[in-house]
């Protein structure tokens, strides 16, 4: 009875490292691509560490990258590996945002939509330690159409009102039903997206912070309206809203 136990137990060992063995040579087996590599130091102690960023196409030839992470092989000979969601052409830049002497890693992974939006990241690896300092969270506002092919827009963080004379867009209002005879049909609000741009500047004095810029559409996404700009500073462990405003693009 033991010889048949020792044996069932046995069998059901190497069938178990059969599939295992088989699933990482599954994974191993997809290709993996580097899109960029960059010598800085990101740690703080004025050696060069190698920061890599890698994908995993989705297919033979696809230029979309179903997986992304951050690979940081540091002077301290350790390797550190930060998981990215995926998309298009990811790219770094390697400022002092939290303003302690050292370089954070600022990485933006466009998703490849029509509303031209990006994933953002920022980390920092000060004295080997990775730490997510996260990004701004993108401007809230109160938006609605109004009678006569108008629009105002209120940012909820500072106040600031807007207001947009949408008349030279008639025809298609008309065509799509929003507007009957300059009267609104049902109360419809603008369309404010997240970020689709958001990158590091520099601000008075050696002090570098981020730069944020949102669509506003209308009725649909090419129905582009304004950008809503903001400027963004570390402070405290959070990020400060400096300025904010709606930069209407006029008549199309």
């Amino acid at each position: 009875m033991k010889k048949e136990l020792l044996m069932t137990f046995t069998a059901f060992f190497f069938m178990s490292l059969t599939a295992l063995t088989g699933a990482y040579a599954g994974e191993s087996r997809e290709k993996t691509v580097t899109v960029q590599e960059d010598k800085v130091d990101v740690t703080g102690d004025g050696k060069k560490d190698l920061v890599y960023v890698k994908g995993v196409p989705y297919g033979e030839g696809a230029q979309f990258l179903k997986k992304i992470y951050l690979k940081i092989k540091a002077s301290n000979g350790q390797t550190y590996k930060i998981q990215l969601d995926g998309g298009y052409d990811p790219s770094t830049e390697y400022k002092d945002l939290n303003r302690d002497s050292v370089k954070d890693i600022f990485i933006s992974v466009p998703t490849g939509g029509s509303g031209g939006l990006s994933h953002f990241y920022l980390y920092t690896l000060k004295d080997f330690k990775v730490a997510n300092l996260t990004v701004p969270e993108p401007l809230s506002a109160n938006s609605q159409f109004q009678d006569g092919y108008k629009a105002y827009l209120s940012i909820v963080e500072t106040g600031q009102s807007y207001n947009f004379n949408l008349s030279d867009r008639k025809e298609d209002y008309d065509r799509l039903g929003l507007f009957h005879n300059g009267k609104l049909n049902e109360p419809t609000e603008l369309m404010v997206l997240p970020f689709g741009t958001l990158k590091p500047i520099k601000l008075k004095g050696d002090h570098y912070g981020l730069a944020g810029s949102q669509r506003i559409n209308g009725a649909y996404n090419a129905d582009v309206i304004a950008n809503l700009e903001s400027s963004w500073l570390y402070n405290d462990g959070k990020w400060k809203l400096l300025n904010a405003s709606a930069a209407n693009l006029g008549s199309r």
